[in-house]
């Protein structure tokens, strides 16, 4: 080092610097890579709770929507909460039918489950029947209606028969 010039110390020095700001930009470049994809990913998934973010009011409105079921209890129970539920639509409807008649239940297409029926008889207008029938998804107990049948009276077409078989699952 003695021997060297100021010339050769300041050439080793500036190359040196050199080498240092080529690993920089090296590694830089790779990190700055790196940061940059981070933080498209993050615009990404920004943007997919942005869709997937909606005001109350329109959550509301779409739960509102979509029917509620209730998780089959013991038949007993369930039997009870179903009739009543189901009488509560009736009146809603302004329906006078017969009493509810409990049929003998069926196989379930779900595992650990049977199927219970209730059948509906009653005379009525044609405009309950459809009050009826829009208001049937807000049962909680409700899986499916089985059976409808409506016979019309040739004298008075507003007037029908209505025979109704609707379905829930018990334990």
């Amino acid at each position: 080092m003695e021997k060297l010039s100021k010339k050769d110390i300041r050439a080793l020095k500036i190359g040196a610097v050199g080498v240092v700001a080529i690993v920089v930009l090296v590694f830089g470049s790779k990190w700055i890579d790196r940061w940059s994809e981070a933080r498209a990913s993050l615009d990404r998934v920004k943007a997919k709770l942005e869709l997937i973010n909606v005001d109350e009011a329109k959550q509301a409105g779409l739960s509102s929507i979509v029917p509620v079921f209730e998780m089959p209890q013991k038949e007993e129970t369930q039997t009870f909460l179903f009739r009543n539920k189901l009488n509560e639509q009736l009146k809603r409807a302004k329906i006078n039918s017969e009493p509810l008649q409990v049929l003998p239940g069926g196989k379930s297409p779900r595992a650990g489950y049977r199927l219970l029926r209730v059948k509906c008889t009653a005379k009525c207008r044609f405009t309950q029947v459809l009050d009826l029938l829009a208001g049937l998804n807000e049962n909680p107990y409700l899986v499916g209606i089985e059976e409808l049948r409506m016979r019309c009276d040739p004298k008075n077409p507003q007037e029908v028969e209505l025979e109704l078989t609707v379905s829930t699952f018990v334990k």
